[in-house]
């Protein structure tokens, strides 16, 4: 996909800096959203309108002996199921770069975000349809659906504020991060929760494996992940595998080049909810999902995607999703 940056070079006058680059990026997308979920929430329709638009700044540096410095920051705003969301800046993400090693600290990527195979492979959404619709395809799971109980970079809140270090060299990718959160009643102490996240990536040719876990003073956010994939010339398979203490979860994904401009995505994912299942436990179950994309050139793309959750609620989005 074409990506167009817009930017602007301010040069530093200070000894030993070299120039430093700021970039305007983002992208926007819009399209009609149906949930049969929605019948069973008051005052909301079944179909409406989800949409999105982003903006982000990547701001970097690098000095005469090749260390860089650089910084991210997003401003997003959303609607989806009817409700206008504010827009919002999100918080801050700094990092120092050298020799293949990146230490990040603020708002951090998180070592479970960034596996490889985490997400569905080559979406717009990363997930299924126009904004993912609910993400159903990922196989780290609550009882009630995809925990999202992982640090990741958060494109509208201020983030875990966390630190985090990243090392890559050839076909390895090495991640490792830690949190603390405030909110303890305890003087001098955080007293919140505390997460170390590990991730590692060896990638051959075309393919890959994964594997990542998140270690968490609350046993309910510890994770296991793994995952192995490639592509097959005009074809690509996944097979991902997570595990949390209220789920086991295995996602089977496939997808397939149609011509030059088209892309189909299958997956159908199996979710074990652990100890006695009740009705409560909606995760529980067989739930696949299919997305078609269209590249219309200039970075714009036709997204259209349909949701068939372990519930037997389902979903169906269409839509356009276009980057500058």
């Amino acid at each position: 996909m074409k990506k167009v940056l817009f930017a602007t070079t301010a040069l530093i006058a200070t000894a030993g800096m070299a120039a430093a680059d700021v970039r305007m990026s983002g992208y926007g997308r819009f399209g009609l959203d149906y949930n049969s979920a929605n019948e069973r929430v008051a005052g909301v329709s079944k179909t409406n309108i989800t949409s999105r638009l982003r903006l982000q700044f990547d701001m970097s540096t690098e000095t005469d002996s090749g260390v860089g410095f650089n910084a991210r920051y997003r401003a997003q705003a959303e609607s989806r199921d009817g409700v206008a969301g504010t827009g919002a800046f999100n918080g801050a993400r700094f990092g120092v770069t050298y020799n293949g090693i990146a230490v990040n600290v603020g708002n951090i990527i998180g070592a479970v975000e960034n596996a490889k195979g985490l997400y569905t492979t080559g979406t717009r959404s990363a997930g299924t349809g126009i904004d993912g619709m609910g993400f159903h395809s990922l196989v780290i799971k609550s009882r009630t659906g995809t925990a999202f109980n992982w640090d990741a970079y958060s494109s509208a809140g201020v983030g875990v504020n966390g630190i985090e270090v990243m090392y890559s060299a050839g076909g390895f990718t090495g991640h490792l991060s830690y949190s603390q959160r405030n909110g303890g009643a305890v003087l001098g102490s955080a007293g919140g929760e505390d997460r170390t996240g590990a991730m590692v990536t060896y990638s051959f040719g075309d393919y890959y494996v994964t594997a990542a876990m998140q270690s968490s003073s609350v046993a309910a956010n510890d994770i296991t992940f793994a995952a192995i994939g490639g592509d097959f010339g005009a074809f690509g398979a996944k097979l991902a595998y997570g595990s949390t203490d209220a789920a086991d979860s295995m996602t089977l994904e496939g997808n397939m080049d149609i011509g030059a401009a088209s892309n189909i995505l299958v997956w159908v994912n199996s979710t074990e909810v652990s100890g006695v299942v009740t009705a409560a436990d909606t995760a529980d179950g067989t739930s696949f999902g299919i997305n078609y994309q269209y590249d219309l050139g200039g970075g714009a793309t036709i997204v259209a995607g349909y949701v068939d959750e372990a519930d037997d609620d389902n979903q169906f989005q269409a839509g356009v999703y276009f980057s500058f």
